[in-house]
């Protein structure tokens, strides 16, 4: 597929994530508030959108407490800046087991929850978008998986399709893309269909242009994307994206550096990738562009 450079470039923000890098930067935010801020001050700085998942407010620990994630919305929502909210839906599908020699029981850190109970916030927020992690693998950690069943993945699509809440389909290597087509194809997923490729993640796709150019060229020509890469790669991924036809993200949850010995805010990385975007000529879509562009639906939770 020849490259097409994308013109009008929507700026994706992963404000905070699910790792365990609440220690590391003191701009990694816990709190509900602080959380909702740091979305806020991403989207004014030039992201369209923001993808946000909860933590403890005391430990930093990652959660899928459906209660913190409504004080996000709300915080979000009744503030005087428009964004479109992406919320995780990737909580709720974690194996850990024990080590090869005595892999069961399973270990603390499992936590396997119906298709219901992971989108339960999902149904109570009503977001634009939600995720949907199109697949098992292995991630970086010896003995946990990330565990998504094709039934798994049929029933909560099922759920985000019936709430008329845009999924963007995580794909972490070829193979979640080919199943991502199934699920449209099966009329699980509506078409046109949209995509985050997520390149460097271990052990998913590598982060080399070869992988990339593949998984782009493997997404269908209708349907729309975007991506991004981890750490010292996240601002060339920003290029890449855009030269490569697709949208971006950048924010903590991918990267916590600015620069070497200089730690990011959700605000600086985004700034910067709006430079970027800028600089090769292309334009920054705004929340409202967005929602026009993609259909997406702006509503207040129930």
């Amino acid at each position: 597929m020849p490259l097409e450079m994308n013109r009008n470039v929507f700026i994706t923000c992963a404000v905070t994530g699910s790792g365990n890098t609440q220690d590391r930067s003191p701009h990694v935010p816990r709190s509900p508030k602080e959380i909702a801020d740091s979305a806020i001050a991403a989207a004014q700085a030039g992201a369209a959108v923001v993808h946000c998942h909860v933590r403890d407010p005391d430990s930093g620990v990652a959660s899928r407490d459906p209660k913190l994630y409504r004080e996000v919305t709300e915080r979000i929502r009744d503030s005087e800046v428009d964004v479109v909210l992406n919320l995780t839906a990737g909580m709720g599908g974690d194996l850990t087991f024990g080590p090869p020699s005595a892999p069961l029981p399973l270990q603390a850190g499992t936590d396997m929850a119906s298709a219901e109970d992971r989108m339960e916030h999902v149904v109570d927020c009503l977001p634009e978008i939600c995720t949907l992690d199109c697949g098992t693998m292995n991630f970086a950690e010896a003995d946990y998986v990330m565990t998504n069943t094709p039934s798994m993945l049929e029933a909560m699509g099922s759920i985000m399709t019936e709430l008329e809440v845009q999924p963007e389909i995580e794909a972490f290597d070829t193979g979640h893309l080919w199943f991502a087509k199934k699920l449209v194809n099966d009329g699980v997923l509506k078409r046109p269909a949209l995509v985050q490729l997520c390149m460097g993640v271990p052990w998913g796709a590598p982060d080399d242009l070869n992988t990339f150019l593949a998984m782009v060229n493997n997404v269908p020509a209708d349907w729309q994307w975007s991506g991004f890469s981890l750490g010292r790669n996240e601002m060339p991924y920003v290029a890449a994206a855009v030269l490569a036809g697709g949208n971006v993200r950048v924010g903590l949850e991918d990267n916590l550096w600015l620069d070497k010995g200089v730690l990011a805010t959700n605000a600086d990385l985004v700034a910067n990738a709006v430079t970027i975007i800028q600089a090769m000529g292309a334009k920054v879509m705004r929340p409202q562009e967005v929602r026009d562009h993609l259909g997406l639906n702006k509503r207040a939770p129930r």
